[in-house]
C-alpha cells in the first residue's frame, strides 16, 4: 500500500473478539445456572443461560464488526488519522513529529490469531488526547508502522544496528518470592476462595472444614500455619507472574536513539522509548529484594504517564529485579556513561534526620499501644497483652528500620546527573541529569528549622516530575542545589561564608 492511503483494521478482530465473548459467557455459566436453578428445572435454566450466552456473543460480535467498518487509519508524511465511531463520530491526528512512541501488545489469544494492539504516543500527558489506538491490526502492519513512526535520521557515527543492552537470566526468578508481592497474592487467594464459596452458600461448610483440619491444633499453631499456607500460594503465584511478565525480555538500543523493552510470556508487550526523552534512571530496591542483593531499573523520562487504558501497565520498567551490580552496569548502559552514576559516593546527611527518623518509628509504635492500653481496661484484659506484644516485638523493628532508613540517605554529584537516595521499606536511588533539573523547591517545618534541616526538591519535567534530597543540612542542601545547577538558585542564596559551602536562603 502507498503512504498516506486509508486502511481498516484487521478482519481477525471478530474472531478474538468473539472467543472473548465466549469465555465471558462460560465463566458467568456456572454461577447463573446455579442461582436460576433454586427455582425452577436445571434443563430449563441451562436453556436460559445457553440462550443468554448466545445472545451476549451474537450481539458483541455484531457490534464489534460495526467498529470494524466504521474505523480506518491513513499515515501521511506529515500526519497519522484515525476515523471511527458511528452515532459518535471521531476525528483524530497526531503530527508526525510529535510522535515518540508506539508500542505493541498481544495476549495469547491474539498472538494465536497473528494481531497486535498498536498505541501510538505523543510523549505528552494529556490522557487519551496524546494517543491513538489500533486495536487489533496484523504483527507484521504493527512491526512496520512501529519502525515507519520511529523512523530518525541516524548519527553516522553509530553504528546502523541494534545494540542489545540486557536479556533474560532465568536465576532472576528467584528474586521473585521476596517481593511484596507474594503476601498480596497469598492473601488474594485466600478472598477468592471465600467469595467463590459465598456464590454458591457453601462458605459456612468451607470454614467447618478448616476448623476440621485443625481442630486438634493451637490457636497459634493454625494462624501459623495458615499464614504459611498463604505465603506458599502467593509465591507460587508470584513465580508465575514473573514468568509471564518477564520471559522473553530483551532492552535493546535501535537505530535512530530508542531503547525499545520486550517481554512477556503469553501478552507479549513491546516499549519503545526514545533517548532524549531520557531524563535518567532509578533504581528501585524493595526491602526483601534488597536483602538478596538486587534490584530494578525504573526509567526517569518525559511523557510516561500511563492513561486509562494503561493503569497497570508500568512501561518505565526497563530491568526487572537483578543483581545490584548487573542492574548499575545495566543503567550506565541506558544513559551511555562509561560508569554507573548510582554507583558514586554520597555525602551522609546530619545525626538530626537520624534522630527525626527515631522519633517516627517511636510515635508509630506508642500510639496503636496506648490505644491497645488503653482499651484493656475499659473491654478486656487480652488487649493489654496485645499491647505489651507489640511493643516488644514492633519497639526494636521500628527502631531498626528508622536507622536504615538514616543510613540510606545520600546526595552527591556524578559527572552530569545528580544523585539522590532514600528509603526503607522501598528504597530508591535516583540519578537525575543535571540539565533536566527545571526548578529546586526547598522546604522546612518548623521541627526541620529546630533541628537545622530541609528537604530540597529537584523539579524536572519527567518521571515524577520531583525528586527529594530529604533532610539535608541546611548549608548543605543548599550549597548541593547550588552546585548541582550552577545558576538555577544562586540569585536566592546568600554566601555567609566563602570558605565554606554553607549558604541560606535571601528573604524574598
Amino acid at each position: 500500500m502507498s503512504e498516506g492511503e486509508w486502511r481498516r483494521l484487521e478482519p481477525r478482530t471478530l474472531l478474538a473478539g468473539a472467543a472473548v465473548l465466549c469465555g465471558v459467557a462460560g465463566g458467568a455459566a456456572l454461577p447463573a445456572v446455579a442461582g436460576l436453578s433454586g427455582g425452577r428445572p436445571l434443563w430449563q435454566a441451562v436453556a436460559w443461560v445457553l440462550a443468554g450466552a448466545a445472545l451476549l456473543v451474537l450481539a458483541g460480535t455484531a457490534a464489534d464488526w460495526v467498529r470494524l467498518r466504521r474505523t480506518r487509519y491513513r499515515v501521511g508524511p506529515e500526519r497519522v488519522d484515525l476515523h471511527t465511531g458511528l452515532l459518535l463520530l471521531k476525528r483524530r491526528s497526531l503530527a508526525r513529529e510529535r510522535i515518540r512512541s508506539v508500542d505493541l501488545t498481544a495476549n495469547p489469544l491474539q498472538r494465536v490469531l497473528g494481531l497486535v494492539k498498536v498505541r501510538i504516543g505523543t510523549g505528552e500527558s494529556t490522557g487519551g488526547e496524546s494517543s491513538l489506538e489500533l486495536d487489533l491490526v496484523t504483527r507484521t502492519e504493527g512491526e512496520r508502522l512501529r519502525r515507519e513512526l520511529l523512523a530518525r535520521a541516524t548519527d553516522p557515527e553509530e553504528p546502523g544496528r541494534d545494540d542489545t543492552l540486557a536479556t533474560l537470566d532465568p536465576r532472576w526468578i528467584r528474586y521473585a518470592p521476596v517481593s511484596f508481592l507474594a503476601p498480596a497474592l497469598g492473601g488474594a487467594a485466600i478472598g477468592a476462595v471465600l467469595q467463590v464459596s459465598e456464590w454458591f452458600d457453601a462458605q459456612a461448610e468451607v470454614i467447618d472444614w478448616i476448623g476440621d483440619r485443625f481442630q486438634d491444633t493451637s490457636l497459634t499453631w493454625t494462624v501459623v500455619d495458615l499464614v504459611l499456607l498463604a505465603t506458599a500460594v502467593g509465591t507460587v503465584g508470584a513465580l508465575g507472574l514473573w514468568i509471564e511478565m518477564w520471559w522473553n525480555y530483551r532492552l535493546e538500543r535501535e537505530p535512530g536513539g530508542t531503547l525499545r523493552v520486550r517481554r512477556g510470556l503469553f501478552t507479549a508487550r513491546s516499549v519503545t522509548l526514545e533517548e532524549r526523552r531520557l531524563r535518567g534512571i532509578e533504581l528501585v530496591e524493595p526491602l526483601g529484594v534488597r536483602l538478596f542483593g538486587a534490584a530494578r531499573v525504573d526509567a526517569v523520562a518525559t511523557g510516561l504517564a500511563q492513561d486509562d487504558d494503561d493503569k497497570h501497565a508500568d512501561l518505565k520498567n526497563l530491568l526487572p529485579a537483578a543483581p545490584r551490580e548487573r542492574a548499575e552496569r545495566v543503567a550506565a548502559l541506558v544513559l551511555r556513561e562509561p560508569e554507573p552514576p548510582t554507583g558514586a559516593p554520597l555525602a551522609a546527611h546530619p545525626r538530626a534526620a537520624r534522630t527525626r527518623r527515631l522519633r517516627w518509628a517511636l510515635w508509630s509504635v506508642l500510639g496503636p499501644v496506648a490505644v491497645l492500653a488503653l482499651l484493656g481496661p475499659l473491654l478486656t484484659p487480652v488487649l493489654l497483652y496485645v499491647a505489651a506484644g507489640c511493643a516488644l516485638v514492633l519497639g526494636p523493628v521500628a527502631g531498626l528500620l528508622a536507622l536504615d532508613a538514616y543510613r540510606a540517605l545520600g546526595h552527591g554529584v556524578s559527572g552530569g546527573h545528580l544523585v539522590t537516595r532514600s528509603g526503607t521499606v522501598r528504597r530508591t536511588t535516583v540519578a537525575l541529569q543535571r540539565s533536566g533539573v527545571i526548578g529546586w523547591t526547598v522546604k522546612q517545618s518548623y521541627f526541620q528549622r529546630r533541628a537545622g534541616i530541609l528537604t530540597v526538591t529537584a523539579t524536572t519535567a519527567a518521571g515524577e516530575g520531583a525528586y527529594d534530597i530529604l533532610d539535608a543540612g541546611e548549608g548543605q542542601g543548599l550549597a548541593f542545589a547550588a552546585e548541582a545547577v550552577p545558576g538555577l538558585l544562586a540569585p536566592f542564596l546568600e554566601t555567609t561564608d566563602l570558605e565554606t559551602p554553607e549558604a541560606r536562603l535571601t528573604e524574598r
